[in-house]
């Protein structure tokens, strides 16, 4: 029987947009129907695999966005969208993989469940990207988020504390205004898509903020201090507001956590 951490190593392995979804969506069907071992002694790669066309720039050399409603702008916005949800099956699956052995059965369902939701929201926008004419790699994307993840590689309250704590919350921030543009566009396809993102993101962030309090509460960790700390010590950018208080709060993250550090 293959394991868990084999299944999740070969998705991450697998550079192809759909290939990885259907990857991904395969093991975590698999484990929970009870077709992998729980084994997680497998290494987890430096990087996953990501199409070869797609051309990787520092954040700071990332053309900037046109204001506005013009097409060539809509196009950008989708792909920065996609690729956005494309290296969140990553991060959710390495979550998994790497730290999943020294975490418990609720924190590697709840991840895997994030995986599959992020498998899910890039096949919507794939297909949004190819209803307006482009494929995922036909533009440049940054790879800050999974520099996020390499800063982050050794630590799972670390990992914690940045990925869903910190990016995947700012995605609550900024995404209702994302939205309200595109529906102001007359795209209600578009916003449909957006609307569950949005939806699943906080479910996400939840986790992250149960998972992260529940480790400080084991090892004598006050919470917010040491995510703060954390925060300091491996987050490059800064947390500006506005913030969407009421998504942070449903999801479990109080202002207790960001606004001293905004």
């Amino acid at each position: 029987m293959q394991s868990l951490g084999e299944a999740i190593r070969a998705a991450l392995l697998t550079g192809d947009p759909r290939a990885k979804v259907m990857a991904t969506r395969q093991l975590v069907r698999d484990w929970r129907q009870g077709r992998l071992s729980g084994a997680l002694s497998t290494a987890m790669p430096d990087r996953p695999c990501w199409p070869d066309r797609l051309k990787l720039l520092p954040p700071s050399q990332m053309p900037r966005r046109a204001k506005g409603g013009s097409e060539k702008t809509r196009i950008a916005l989708w792909h920065s969208l996609a690729h956005i949800e494309f290296v969140a099956i990553d991060l959710a699956l390495d979550m998994v993989g790497r730290f999943g052995s020294e975490m418990d059965e609720e924190f590697i369902a709840d991840f895997l469940s994030v995986a599959a939701d992020e498998a899910m929201h890039f096949a919507l926008i794939d297909r949004k990207l190819r209803q307006i004419g482009i494929q995922y790699g036909d533009l440049p994307a940054h790879d800050g988020l999974w520099e996020a993840a390499q800063e982050t590689c050794h630590d799972v309250a670390a990992r914690l504390a940045i990925v869903p704590m910190v990016l995947e919350a700012r995605g609550l921030d900024v995404t209702p205004a994302t939205l309200n543009r595109v529906r102001g566009q007359g795209d209600l396809g578009g916003a449909k898509i957006l609307e569950r993102i949005l939806s699943d993101e906080i479910r996400h962030v939840h986790f992250g903020a149960k998972h992260f309090t529940a480790w400080c509460l084991s090892h004598d960790e006050t919470p917010e201090i040491l995510w703060k700390r954390l925060v300091k010590k491996h987050f490059r950018g800064s947390l500006k507001p506005p913030f969407n208080d009421s998504a942070r709060s449903a999801a479990g993250l109080s202002r207790s956590f960001y606004e001293a550090v905004a």
